[in-house]
């Protein structure tokens, strides 16, 4: 049975605190035979790639339904939407014609439009190995922000390189189905660049408002046994700390720079810790790791292969989403105080710019407690002395789930994949309200 939830309010967040949700071009857009083919595209044709068989071909066809779900943004109240600008698509003619519309519906709507200019769909014809991708991501961004600056204030440049680099590159759970262990690297060095270029281009069309959306979680070894310590922190400098130093600190952790390709990367280095005005987080859950097992595991629908040198462990006695992720959010807390101590003065304000779970129904109780969770556990790191300025629900629509197919439903709005009706659920209502008291 789900607990109903307690009635003590949310505690207020300062004036101008930004209140958005979140969604990416792929997920949501369909559409796809009016742009050009992604490295998603490919990956979701070959058989076996998607758990359910589908693509993303139609989606939840926000493509053609912009207008319906703009209405819907602007009944939650929000105060921005965060959407991703498909790269394949402005490659197509005309391409950049629907983010024009879609810009001005925000903004007639009074709604902040926060692009994220690369959420995975790479076109096919590019490969995040190759360190001219990097340039060409930057003459795409100067393409995107000419056309859409003068109304688009807020931007985010590349969205989880961590996932992309790991899943995509090294495991080949998802596109485009490599499987570099580590060997993988390059595509992070590159993902990197082109946010140190990328920002650089912004910078240049008069962008004064930029960040990057990066996953992090704390890393909580499986024991104190020294074998599990280690590996903890071989994960965390993995996962969190080769995507948030070289940004934050302009350097890659002790031992990881010899590692990435090119001739001078301290130069690139340069690059890529150009300064923000604001760091994006997406957070889920944290991750309890310990020594390797010796054998696969099977964890939150990914094998983690044996011959890694860390095991990712359950961790025991808390609630778990539909897709068996952990509920805890006090890891919030524990994750945004641990890179407050850790970059101090370099560290910008934070913004929370994914957090969202996974739960089916149109009666979603568990969401609504999840977030709740969540949002408290902000304010709690806000308390401390963490410098907070916005948070993004994950996410607006029920959508394509990559590698989950259409199984995984993460909206605050339930859409029918056979009509495509759109139906806010319980927790649209729930956040709807809350938006309304923290006014």
């Amino acid at each position: 049975m789900i607990r109903r939830m307690a009635t003590n309010p949310v505690p207020q967040f300062p004036d101008g605190f930004l209140w958005g949700v979140s969604t990416s071009a792929h997920q949501i857009e369909g559409a796809a035979d009016e742009r050009e083919p992604s490295v998603w595209d490919a990956f979701t044709a070959e058989p076996g790639h998607v758990k359910d068989g589908s693509t993303a071909a139609v989606a939840c066809d926000h493509y053609h339904r912009y207008r319906e779900d703009v209405a819907l943004l602007a009944g939650l109240g929000v105060d921005a939407y965060r959407f991703s600008i498909s790269w394949p698509r402005v490659r197509a003619e005309g391409g950049l014609d629907f983010y024009d519309r879609l810009v001005d519906e925000l903004c007639a709507a009074g709604i902040r439009p926060v692009p994220t200019l690369f959420h995975w769909d790479l076109p096919v014809s590019l490969d995040w190995l190759e360190r001219d991708t990097a340039s060409h991501f930057a003459e795409y961004v100067s393409v995107v922000a000419d056309r859409l600056g003068d109304r688009v204030k807020k931007w985010i440049t590349i969205n989880e390189p961590a996932e992309h680099t790991l899943f995509g590159h090294a495991l080949g759970a998802h596109a485009p189905g490599k499987q570099l262990m580590f060997d993988a690297l390059p595509a992070a060095h590159h993902q990197l660049l082109a946010h140190g270029l990328a920002v650089r281009a912004l910078r240049a069309s008069g962008a004064t408002d930029i960040g990057i959306a990066n996953s992090h979680g704390p890393t909580w070894p499986a024991s104190q046994d020294p074998a599990d310590v280690e590996a903890a922190g071989f994960y965390d400098l993995l996962l969190n700390r080769l995507f948030s130093d070289p940004v934050l600190l302009g350097e890659y952790p002790e031992g990881l720079g010899e590692l990435m390709p090119g001739d001078d990367i301290s130069a690139d280095l340069k690059v890529i810790g150009e300064p923000l005005d604001w760091y994006g987080i997406n957070y889920y859950a944290p991750t309890r790791v310990g020594a390797p097992q010796g054998a696969d595991i099977e964890f939150g629908g990914l094998t983690i292969p044996a011959e890694l040198p860390f095991s990712v462990r359950e961790i025991e006695g808390v609630p778990v989403t539909d897709f068996g992720w952990p509920v805890v959010p006090e890891g919030l807390t524990d994750l945004l105080t641990t890179f407050h101590d850790r970059y101090a003065d370099r560290l910008p304000p934070i913004v929370i710019t994914e957090n969202g779970c996974s739960y089916a129904g149109i009666d979603d109780q568990a969401r609504i407690t999840y977030l709740d969770g969540h949002i408290r556990a902000l304010h709690r790191a806000s308390e401390a002395g963490v410098d907070v300025r916005g948070y993004f629900v994950w996410s607006l629509l029920d959508n394509f789930e990559w590698a989950e197919g259409y199984a995984r439903r993460f909206g605050l709005i339930h859409v029918d994949y056979e009509t495509l009706e759109r139906t806010p659920k319980a927790s649209y209502t729930w956040y709807r309200d809350l938006l309304r008291a923290q006014r």
